[in-house]
């Protein structure tokens, strides 16, 4: 079976399902159940657009068949064919089109699409000349922000004397900045004649670009079950209260270890209160951390160490072009893309890489 027909049978068993859903939704003893029927209308939301766009997409292809069908008929009337011949090659390029929706929305959301990005591009091999272009892409993706209607705020700034960036770091907000942005991530290398050259030759440099979505505050709940609490009797200085109730709490957090005591106020209650307030800090500082080093783990794993060898994407200048080496697509129209006209490659990595991840979801439900 195809790629196509796995993932047009996967729309089938999709379209069935959404069909039972609604059947099931229109049974009284269902609707009187708010809770089931919350679910399954959830789902009805999440299904239908997938289903309205493969309708029309069935109905799209079964158009295409006719006009073939038609050009194939050589008793056919001479003016249908002539409209067919002059229809079919649009109609074929909706139909790709339309495909390659619907393996987007066939995907599983990615939660992270719909975030902010921090942007960080690093000069790499090249020296100075990696540090100009590192200047020319922060440039450039400002430039495609603002087509988007996004908000560029830079963080950190590291500029060279010839008005090149050795390192530079914003914050880009707007809608679904992420799902457009994270292909970027890796090491780009450009190949031109650097300013500084005298002979006229063409030098190979890289920068590296790292796409991270942007850490959102962490909301900590405490698990009270992860919880175990002892209460004794305060020590050392104090009241009569202090010295002779069982006031004092200590509370171990079990899955971490973490211990902390309060025995500063006479009432037990709000001593576990201060006690919980100290371990939610403790807590809290601890996953910052583990993000932050995750954020680090991702970060090296996306840009490598600037090498030219390890590159995701060249920039030639002498024959005008920009050719990514992922997907094997090459724009000749480099002025424009150093200009912010980035959209043909940006849809281009996002359509490879996504039918990239529905084959392989594809792959792994076969027997």
């Amino acid at each position: 079976m195809s790629r196509i027909e796995r993932i047009t049978d996967k729309l089938r068993q999709v379209e069935a399902t959404f069909h039972q859903i609604v059947a099931k939704m229109s049974d009284p003893e269902v609707a009187s159940d708010p809770t089931e029927f919350q679910k399954l209308a959830k789902q009805h939301r999440e299904m239908e657009p997938i289903v309205k766009a493969f309708q029309a997409f069935t109905a799209l292809t079964r158009e295409r068949d006719e006009y073939i069908a038609l050009l194939d008929d050589s008793s056919a009337d001479a003016e249908l064919v002539e409209l067919a011949s002059s229809e079919l090659p649009d109609i074929k390029e909706r139909i790709e089109q339309m495909f390659e929706q619907l393996q987007r929305l066939l995907l599983p959301k990615d939660p992270r699409d719909g975030k902010n990005v921090i942007l960080e591009i690093r000069a790499g091999t090249g020296g100075e000349e990696a540090a100009l272009f590192s200047a020319e892409m922060f440039r450039a993706y400002n430039r495609y922000a603002d087509s988007q209607g996004w908000r560029v705020a830079t963080t950190t700034m590291n500029e060279t004397g010839l008005g090149g960036l050795k390192e530079v770091t914003c914050v880009i907000e707007g809608r679904d900045v992420f799902s457009k942005l994270k292909y970027e991530s890796g090491t780009h290398r450009v190949q031109r004649v650097p300013q500084t050259e005298t002979q006229g030759r063409v030098h190979t440099s890289a920068i590296t670009v790292a796409v991270l979505p942007e850490a959102e505050s962490i909301d900590l709940e405490v698990d009270e079950n992860e919880l175990r609490i002892d209460r004794y009797r305060s020590s050392g200085a104090g009241g009569q209260h202090v010295n002779t109730t069982d006031s004092a709490i200590r509370i171990t957090h079990i899955p971490t270890g973490l211990v902390v005591t309060c025995q500063d106020e006479k009432s037990q209650l709000k001593n576990r209160d201060k006690a919980m307030r100290v371990l939610r800090a403790h807590l809290y500082e601890r996953k910052q951390n583990e993000q932050r080093q995750a954020i680090a783990a991702v970060r090296k794993s996306q840009v490598g160490s600037g090498d030219r060898s390890e590159k995701i994407r060249t920039y030639n200048f002498p024959q005008g072009r920009v050719t990514d080496h992922r997907i094997k697509v090459t724009i000749y129209q480099l002025d424009a893309f150093m200009n912010g006209s980035m959209v043909e490659m940006i849809n281009a990595c996002r359509s490879f890489f996504e039918a990239q991840r529905i084959q392989e979801e594809l792959s792994e439900r076969q027997p």
